[in-house]
């Protein structure tokens, strides 16, 4: 069945995404330049498809509410702490520029339509859609395990020796954090299945067949937050700056290394581990569905 009738899905994308993106800015969650850019990708997903917009919805709203949990302690221990998470057009970009580009392929080579998880219909829509999928999986399951990690008790592990390190260090890991990306996953995958039902017109066993997407998009969120971890500690460089006694992003004659190498900023590292989760989950689901 339809949620809404066809003709009105174009006013319903521009009207829902203007008043995100202006509450997000009033926020503080976007600077005007990530409102800006984050309503023209929100517009687009919701105009392609409402599961896409639901995907990107249920990522945009649970990472900005975990950006804000704890902010006085993140303060101190996070080397990429913005006040309210406060997301710029370039951060928007690294978060949705990939979904963007397959959900506008996903609309040229569908004509507008909306399509099931079904290889044997269709193994290109099938990866692209997975693809999607996989991308903000991998953005949430990111995100959640950083914003919730750091705030756990549990010692931060250094993913590549195991090491303790310090709260803040890229590439440290704690269960709280690993537990966080998998649940993160989940909830894209929930998002775009409930959607679905109320959206997508499709065979009985082919709905049953488009649940599967849970677990996979929580094995998504899992994946990318280890990529992003494994990136973070060899090539993110991580100190501990003397002066203002806390764990920085950059080196300096103040600071003592403390892991890896400053090859990649944290955006580089998102868009790193977000390619290969995305490329990973699209072959995933060209098998399963």
């Amino acid at each position: 069945m339809e949620l809404f009738p066809q003709w009105l899905q174009p006013l319903l994308a521009v009207v829902v995404a203007f008043l995100i993106a202006f509450r997000a800015h009033r926020r503080k969650s976007l600077s005007a330049s990530g409102a800006v850019a984050g309503f023209i990708v929100m517009a687009l997903h919701i105009f392609v498809g409402y599961r896409f917009g639901a995907m990107l919805l249920a990522f945009f709203f649970t990472s900005s509410k975990l950006t804000k949990m704890g902010e006085d302690r993140k303060r101190t221990l996070d080397p990429e702490f913005k006040e309210g998470g406060q997301r710029n057009w370039l951060q928007v970009l690294a978060n949705s520029g990939i979904a963007s580009v397959l959900v506008v392929t996903i609309w040229v080579f569908t004509e507008g339509q909306d399509k099931c998880l079904n290889s044997t219909d269709s193994a290109l829509i099938t990866s692209l859609i997975g693809g999607v999928i996989g991308h903000y999986s991998c953005c949430n399951g990111d995100t959640w395990s950083s914003e919730l990690g750091i705030l756990s008790d549990d010692q931060p592990r250094l993913i590549t020796t195991f090491k303790p390190v310090r709260r803040g260090t890229n590439g440290g890991v704690t269960k709280a954090g690993l537990l966080a990306a998998a649940a993160a996953g989940s909830v894209i995958g929930l998002s775009f299945v409930l959607l679905g039902l109320m959206t997508t017109r499709c065979e009985f066993d082919i709905v049953l067949k488009q649940l599967l997407v849970i677990p996979i998009a929580s094995l998504a969120g899992l994946c990318g937050s280890i990529v992003d971890s494994l990136l973070g500690a060899t090539l993110q460089f991580t100190g501990f700056c003397s002066v203002r006694n806390k764990v920085v992003g950059k080196p300096g004659p103040t600071v003592k290394r403390i892991s890896g190498v400053n090859i990649l900023d944290n955006n580089a590292v998102n868009l790193v581990s977000v390619l290969l989760t995305t490329i990973l989950t699209s072959i995933a689901c060209l098998y399963i569905f």
